[in-house]
């Protein structure tokens, strides 16, 4: 049998394409509920602390969810979390 008449792999192409038409078509109700609610905007994933740092590196580091961590720079790598301003902070016009 000729594999490109093999039916099998037409129909599983068929419902591959119909399960993600219908995931993008939920995907963007749901983005235009999250608008319409005031939930577009995303939330910075950068301390407070280390707004405008030269020394921020925000990168994760990992292969999956559960060993994932993310390294916030070489000084602190889990963030500054004390109420002072980080003692190491250095902006982009210094120096």
């Amino acid at each position: 049998m000729d594999a490109s008449h093999d039916p099998f792999k037409r129909a599983n192409y068929l419902i591959r394409k119909a399960h993600y038409t219908h995931w993008h078509r939920t995907q963007s109700k749901q983005q235009i509920l999250r608008s319409q609610l005031g939930f577009n905007e995303i939330a910075s994933a950068r301390p407070k602390a280390c707004a405008g740092c030269e020394n921020y590196h925000g990168v994760a580091y990992g292969y999956s969810r559960i060993t994932r961590t993310i390294l916030i720079c070489g000084f602190h790598p889990y963030g500054w979390s004390d109420d002072t301003p980080c003692p190491d902070w250095k902006g982009s016009g210094t120096r």
